[in-house]
């Protein structure tokens, strides 16, 4: 298990908010993925990252990485693994759009129930926990 120290209020948030009434893999998974699609408020700017790094957020640690729009959370297919989200990259003139790992973004300037939900999967993925 992870040494990120147990965040009381978040645990309880979690376990009555997202995995309340979940009895397996899938029902933690779509209990996620609607909390997040309901709290977060899309779109939203992000700078998207692929290295380490800490996830407390009152640390202040410059994070590098491209800037991107945020649109909306991937599918729900391709959430079977992991929590995807759709981004907007723009570069030399062009622009992509595909799902990374919710996990790989970092919000710029979100409200405080979007920051909240993100910082919520952070903590569960930090934690170790799984479906």
């Amino acid at each position: 298990m992870s040494e990120l120290e147990i965040d009381a209020s978040r645990e309880e948030r979690i376990e009555m908010e997202v995995v309340v009434d979940a009895y397996d893999e899938e029902e933690r998974r779509l209990g996620w993925y609607y909390y997040l699609d309901n709290k977060i408020k899309f779109p939203f700017n992000a700078i998207w990252i692929s290295e380490e790094r800490p996830i407390d957020s009152e640390d202040e640690v410059e994070i590098e990485g491209e800037e991107v729009e945020v649109i909306g959370m991937a599918s729900e297919e391709e959430c079977q693994d992991d929590m995807y989200v759709e981004i907007v990259y723009q570069e030399e003139g062009t622009e992509d759009t595909f799902a990374v790992p919710l996990y790989d973004v970092v919000p710029m300037e979100v409200d405080d129930d979007t920051l909240e939900a993100i910082e919520d999967w952070y903590y569960w993925v930090e934690r170790g926990y799984e479906w």
